[in-house]
């Protein structure tokens, strides 16, 4: 791995965890509601993107389709409205604990087999799930928990569907493109219950521009530069990050359920991933 590679990758984790801080913090500390967030977002995202794609090219490449953007929005709306009751390490850790075994589940559907350490990884990941879900005196609020599922199987059936284009960086502005007017429907289906503020517009919108636009593009030029195992890998940094800026930032607590929970979801994946990589080395 280059150190441009490197570079680019840990900004890419940074603007990932940055995103579960923008929402947590702009849906505990500003007026902002969870749908005006998530249309702001999209609509900030598609802009910055739009931009960017024109930067690179005068030619309208704008690519996507219509099921991507709706897992698109799915996730956002769902991550946004997660976030009202969820700190952003436990956010953050289901997110990526149910992307990363949803995408499994989807491997495991295609044919592909874990072999013994592979398994034992997965169960003790998903262990580490319900160590975090069931009751107990840290666990999160049921209803927040899922919605942060369901965005974590939305983000992974996009990344499915991403698999493979020609363009990602096209292919991502014309699914935010297409997403942000879902967006735009949901707050108006929810106009009664709109309320934003100046910091809350800033922090959506530093959001959409910066963490998501940005963020996903650096990802993409990463992702030239790294192998899937290691691509994989790297994203399991995401929660660690987001839990301790949350505690450093936002005075969030590192209980020793999310801590527990953490271990064993994050060393569970990094075990299956570790046994997909040695069955494809050469």
């Amino acid at each position: 791995m280059t150190s441009r590679t490197l570079l680019l990758t840990a900004l890419a984790m940074l603007a990932f965890a940055g995103n579960s801080l923008l929402c947590r913090l702009a849906l505990r500390e500003t007026e902002i509601d969870a749908a005006s967030f998530t249309s702001l977002r999209l609509l900030a995202g598609a802009v910055t993107l739009w931009f960017l794609l024109r930067l690179r090219s005068t030619e309208n490449r704008r690519a996507g389709s219509w099921p991507a953007a709706t897992a698109l929005f799915v996730y956002a709306a769902a991550f946004s409205f997660a976030y009202i009751h969820l700190d952003a390490g436990a956010g953050a850790l289901i997110l990526f604990g149910a992307v990363q075994l949803s995408m499994l589940a989807w491997g495991f559907y295609r044919g592909e087999r874990l072999g013994f350490k592979g398994s034992a990884g997965f169960l003790l990941a998903f262990a580490g799930l319900l160590v975090l879900l069931l009751p107990g005196a840290s666990r999160p609020p049921t209803g927040a928990a899922l919605l942060m599922l369901l965005a974590g199987v939305a983000w992974s059936f996009y990344t499915v569907l991403g698999r493979g284009v020609q363009d990602p960086l096209a292919a991502t502005t014309g699914n935010f493109m297409r997403a942000a007017p879902m967006a735009l429907l949901l707050s108006a289906g929810l106009f009664s219950q709109l309320s934003w503020d100046m910091p809350g517009l800033i922090y959506a919108l530093l959001s959409g521009a910066l963490t998501s636009g940005v963020g996903y593009a650096i990802w993409y030029s990463a992702l030239r530069g790294l192998h899937s195992f290691e691509a994989a890998c790297m994203q399991l940094s995401v929660p660690i990050i987001a839990a301790l800026a949350g505690s450093l930032l936002l005075d969030e607590a590192l209980s020793l359920g999310l801590l527990v929970s953490g271990v064993a979801v994050l060393g569970g994946i990094a075990l299956v991933l570790s046994a997909q990589q040695r069955r494809t080395s050469p």
